[in-house]
């Protein structure tokens, strides 16, 4: 079953905001893969497992909970390994563009610059192929970025000009076809698209459009979608960027278009894993509550989340919400286990890590605020507020602008809150952003500044779930 997370109102703020600031919840941490030995049950050391290329650092949201029932979170870390020096693998990349009538102007032409730069910064041993769409589909077969092949692309693309509608589905499937047919001899196979526009022709349901990335995912392809302008349907292309598990971007103008290129291609070109994948298992007496801002699926008392490839120092945070039933005071309860699952590049084969979280049970209330973990709060409050602001997009949106600001008082609430168990400094670059967010709703008075606050929110809470190193 899907779930996402999505509390409604001032009701679902003050509820959390009880949770993150000390209402019973408790947890310790014993970890194990490889066995550490005892586990001290008042540290609030995280549990770190590090066999693979991926890092995993796992924490509870309070070292002890109360007895009965209560809610907490579980926070987790993954970092992708650094690699020190080492020259980046060969690509094998389809940059896919949208030329439809929309794009007419400065937007395709700065598209245009931006592939041309992309185009080179590739050598010899990377391979690549244009595609164009507008109501057909046009490209450059994909080949190897020697000399005289990047000098017939830049004549290519120089060559592109706008017409048509918006065939967003036929040009992933062309870029899925040119990189398929050398995929066997590259590590990392990608498709950039940019798009500023809804899909008019061809493939429009985005669940149709959905299936068609996962397919492209699921035959060794990641597709990464970047939103240029005001005009796109953001929750389209970042859903495209989660299921090809890539990344996404959102640029109010193309002047930034190169970089984000550069930045694509440095992730794909230093991918350490593929088909990256948390699952966990919940005890008896320990319920699921939500992944904020992950679609995750549940079986039974398992639950799978899939995550982005990782790239060299890539950063994701996963934030669950676990409703725990602890029985009597003075003894430790299994919260959840944690499996990690990937395909280690680096390595060559499948690899993982594996840890527990427990939680020891009390009946001081003062043992529960005492050791209240500090970073876990953080990172459930701005999940939480990730989940308003979302909201808070939406709602602008449909013109009701005072129920979004309402929503971002909530969140700010929820920080000021936070800060005497974090310390302000935890939360000043939250409370400062939530109070823009706010200047800028305030001042979006017409239909374009009204769709750039909703994306800019929405890129925003991407990064405050967790969506870190995937969100650019």
């Amino acid at each position: 079953m899907n779930r996402t997370t999505m509390f409604l109102g001032l009701a679902g703020a003050l509820a959390l905001l009880a949770l993150v600031i000390g209402v019973p919840r408790a947890v310790g941490f014993k970890g194990l893969h490889p066995d550490p030995g005892p586990v001290d049950p008042t540290g609030n050391d995280p549990v770190v497992v590090a066999d693979g290329s991926i890092r995993m650092e796992a924490r509870l949201s309070h070292p002890y909970i109360g007895t009965g029932s209560s809610d907490l979170f579980a926070t987790i870390d993954l970092t992708g390994a650094q690699v020190p020096g080492a020259a980046r693998s060969p690509v094998n990349v389809a940059l896919v563009i949208d030329r439809s009538g929309s794009m007419a102007g400065e937007k395709l032409f700065q598209a245009k610059q931006a592939a041309r730069k992309l185009v080179e910064q590739l050598g010899d041993a990377d391979r690549i192929s244009v595609i164009h769409f507008g109501s057909d589909v046009q490209k450059f077969k994909a080949a190897r970025a020697t000399g005289s092949t990047k000098e017939q692309l830049l004549s290519y693309i120089d060559g592109i000009e706008d017409e048509g509608g918006t065939n967003i589905g036929d040009g992933l499937d062309a870029g899925k076809m040119e990189l398929l047919k050398a995929r066997g001899e590259y590590k990392v196979n990608r498709i950039i698209l940019m798009s500023d526009g809804e899909p008019t022709e061809g493939v429009t349901a985005p669940g149709d459009l959905l299936q068609l990335a996962r397919q492209i995912h699921d035959q060794g392809v990641t597709l990464s979608a970047i939103g240029l302008g005001t005009d796109f349907n953001e929750d389209l292309m970042q859903a495209l960027a989660e299921n090809g598990s890539g990344a996404y971007a959102y640029l109010r103008d193309g002047s930034q278009l190169a970089t984000i290129f550069q930045k694509d291609l440095q992730q794909a070109s230093t991918t350490i894993a593929r088909e990256v994948m948390l699952k966990l298992e919940l005890p008896e007496g320990v319920e699921l509550g939500d992944v904020l801002g992950y679609h995750a699926q549940q079986a039974g008392r398992a639950v799978t989340i899939p995550m982005s490839d990782f790239s060299a120092g890539q950063v994701e945070r996963v934030v669950v919400r676990l409703s725990v039933h602890a029985g009597r005071p003075g003894k430790a309860m299994d919260v959840t286990d944690i499996r990690l699952q990937y395909a280690d590049l680096l390595k060559g084969g499948p690899a993982g890590a594996k840890a527990q979280l427990s939680a020891m049970v009390t009946d001081r209330a003062e043992e529960i605020a005492k050791h209240q973990d500090k970073q876990a709060t953080v990172y459930a409050a701005r999940a939480q507020s990730a989940a308003n602001m979302n909201q808070a997009a939406d709602l602008l949106r449909k013109g009701d602008k005072g129920g979004a600001k309402k929503l971002l008082l909530d969140n700010e609430m929820i920080f000021r809150n936070v800060a005497p168990v974090a310390g302000p400094q935890a939360v000043a670059a939250d409370v400062a952003s939530q109070e823009a967010a706010m200047k800028e709703f305030d001042e979006a008075n017409d239909g374009a500044a009204v769709e750039h606050s909703v994306k800019s929110a929405k890129l925003k809470a991407r990064k405050d779930f967790g969506r870190i190193g995937s969100t650019y």
